[in-house]
């Protein structure tokens, strides 16, 4: 069987000795390496090539995250994987920017590491499960607040032309649907095209669709 070659970068003498013989009791894993800082972290990567590093995310110095970093962007074949004992929701999103695959809480129990580190090893991302749901709370949040934004600046009468432009419909059409001249549906548009800052109608029902314009205002018409 091939094992998982594994380097270990903690400052805490005790916690390496235990991630060590917790890894090297897998009959799929072997811990090739340890060291107790970033520099010392990224050194060692460029010369044993692990396939995953398990590592803290607040170290001495430059830090677990820019060691991250660095490690990726050098040597993409390693996985990293973060561990760490605060569920800080900046410091994941900084550490899956800076490439990390894995983000592991230090109290969850040996399996859930293990499974994190078998994951990170076959190139998936894990992370912590509690710590995924606040992520993804906070995506959707922005997402919200990004789609709410995106047509502030149109009144409610621009709004209900927009979803028809979106839909395909001419000026025409749109003028026949709400009762309004065309020429006044004419004005609508261009109002549109100058607020959003676009140039066509294609450019329009893609914003739209992109800021689930028809999710805010119904899909009837």
């Amino acid at each position: 069987m091939t094992k998982t070659r594994i380097l270990i970068v903690d400052d805490h003498d005790i916690v390496r000795l235990g991630l060590m013989t917790l890894l090297n009791d897998q009959p799929d894993m072997e811990v090739v390496g340890e060291a107790s800082t970033a520099g010392e972290g990224v050194k060692m990567v460029e010369n044993l090539l692990p396939d995953v590093v398990l590592m803290d995310i607040r170290l001495p110095g430059e830090g677990g995250i820019e060691a991250a970093a660095q490690i990726t962007r050098n040597i993409p074949s390693c996985k990293v994987v973060m561990l760490t004992s605060f569920a800080d929701d900046e410091l994941v999103v900084r550490a899956i920017r800076a490439g990390a695959v894995g983000y592991v809480l230090k109290q969850v129990g040996n399996e859930e590491l293990l499974r994190a580190i078998r994951a990170a090893a076959r190139g998936e991302a894990l992370l912590d499960p509690a710590t995924t749901a606040r992520l993804l709370s906070r995506v959707r949040e922005a997402e919200r607040k990004s789609d709410e934004d995106a047509f502030r600046d149109l009144s409610d009468r621009e709004m209900e032309v927009l979803v028809h432009l979106a839909k395909g419909k001419t000026n025409s059409e749109i003028a026949a649907l709400l009762k309004l001249s065309e020429k006044t549906v004419g004005n609508y548009v261009s109002n549109i095209f100058k607020k959003l800052h676009m140039n066509n109608r294609i450019e329009l029902a893609a914003y739209a669709y992109e800021h689930h314009l028809f999710d805010r205002m119904g899909r009837e018409g």
